[in-house]
């Protein structure tokens, strides 16, 4: 049984206690003859006011929220835990944290472990681009489960996004249709898309722009002797030798190289490439350097991973693997990002959390992400980002991070979809990716090149 307690928006925030303050200081101040006590006095009233404005007072949220809560458990012992799925940076969401655990024990609440504990409550702070979200689910030792919620307004220019030099992502419409797009592959450009492929369940369909419309070229249809799952995803490859190649669960399908064109297709569990871009002989991936300030071009190990043929996610083993891991943990998608002696990866883990590997250590961490990952190398900021979407349901768009060394940080404003995201893959250059989302309104699947503006 759920219930669910609602709390209108906060309009009005005050500052009641002074953890709002972002650090802590104490001060121990000798003044010589030409120092007056005056002048002291009015230094430290500027020292206090500058940090008072740029403390952020969650102390409103948290006590309503709080009182929520407690109408559900009562007093006594619970166990509590702050999920930050939200652009709130980590010093925040520890001040949130410990508020929630200072609220909640002056309202009666003990802290214990999970398994002494009469309720298990976890807090988790989302965000939709009006507001920051907070949700409560308690889970109390009867079994059943209530929601709270309070919802309170975001300042203008708010979040992560601004920490950093903006830039902006753009997407340009490729292919739109009622049955499901797994990918588009974009054949040729000049310098926008002039032939696509559109890779769906039962077909490969080829269109060429003629007139300024794209006009059908050709079908090859995918030939397979088990069903396939209901959750399909599928990715289109550039071939070496010929035009494509075609990845779904336990089928792999090949083009001919010569037109007109003829598909093959086998029952295979062979691994997926992870690693877009042009590959040299070594099998390594190259990312070209035109119009990169680097002037160089990016090299990185091929990597390849198995899918499970019946589920919708990748089992983790990977080959070659990356330093000393083989394996991962099971994940939805994967994005790379190139440091000077190592590859960092990124895994969108199928246990909620985002898996940062770079050959020694794995590195779990809850972001707020959803199940799609891809990087791109652009002339912009740091020169790589990783496109996420948003583990939020209500918010369905596209974000790009950077990582100056394990915390992500916002570097653009959120690409708004009309409909949740079904796939998101870097495309053969690098320097863009393919983005399919499900339109809510007129349920029709639309792909979209996402790319990279520098600068607003």
């Amino acid at each position: 049984m759920q219930r669910a307690v609602y709390n209108s928006g906060i309009l009005q925030i005050t500052n009641t206690r002074c953890r709002a303050f972002p650090f802590s200081f104490s001060l121990s101040l000798s003044f010589s003859f030409s120092l007056s006590f005056r002048t002291a006095q009015l230094w430290l009233a500027i020292v206090l006011m500058a940090a008072v404005s740029r403390a952020a007072d969650w102390n409103t949220p948290e006590l309503h929220l709080a009182r929520k809560i407690v109408a559900v458990t009562g007093p006594g012992a619970v166990s509590l835990t702050v999920e930050n799925r939200s652009t709130l940076d980590r010093r925040d969401a520890e001040i949130i944290e410990n508020g929630f655990h200072s609220v909640l024990e002056g309202l009666g609440l003990r802290f214990v472990k999970p398994e002494q504990a009469a309720a298990t409550i976890t807090i988790s702070l989302s965000e939709n681009p009006a507001a920051y979200v907070w949700v409560a689910q308690i889970r109390q030792s009867a079994g059943d489960t209530a929601v709270a919620m309070v919802a309170l307004p975001r300042a203008p220019h708010s979040g992560a996004a601004q920490d950093s030099a903006p830039l902006t992502l753009r997407k340009i419409p490729l292919w739109s249709q009622d049955a499901p797009i797994l990918d588009v592959a974009v054949l040729e450009e000049n310098p926008n898309p002039t032939y696509i492929a559109v890779l769906d369940p039962e077909k490969i369909s080829l269109f060429r722009l003629q007139g300024g419309k794209w006009q059908a070229e050709q079908e090859l249809r995918i030939v397979h002797a088990r069903p396939l799952p209901r959750d399909l995803r599928g990715r289109l490859v550039p071939g070496r030798d010929h035009l494509l190649d075609a990845y779904l669960p336990g089928v792999i399908c090949s083009s001919s190289a010569a037109t007109p064109l003829t598909l093959a297709c086998r029952e295979s569990d062979d691994p997926w490439p992870l690693v877009s871009g042009t590959f040299n002989s070594s099998g390594m991936a190259v990312f070209p350097s035109a119009g990169l300030t680097s002037g160089a071009s990016t090299i990185v190990p091929q990597m390849k991973a198995f899918f499970a043929s019946t589920r919708n996610f990748f089992t983790g083993a990977i080959t070659p693997g990356t330093g000393k891991f083989t394996a991962v943990p099971k994940f939805y998608s994967a994005a790379l990002l190139p440091r000077e002696k190592y590859t960092l990866w990124l895994f969108a883990g199928a246990d909620g959390q985002t898996h940062l590997i770079d050959g020694v250590s794995d590195q779990a961490a809850r972001l707020g992400w959803g199940s799609d990952l891809a990087s791109v190398r652009t002339a912009c900021g740091a020169g790589w980002q990783v496109l996420s979407s948003s583990a939020d349901d209500s918010e369905d768009a596209l974000r790009a991070y950077e990582f100056p060394d394990r915390d992500p940080v916002a570097v653009s404003p959120a690409l708004d979809f009309s409909g949740p995201i079904t796939a998101l893959w870097t495309e053969s250059k690098g320097d863009t990716a393919v983005a399919v989302s499900k339109n809510r309104e007129r349920g029709s699947y639309e792909a979209y090149r996402v790319a990279m503006a520098c600068g607003q």
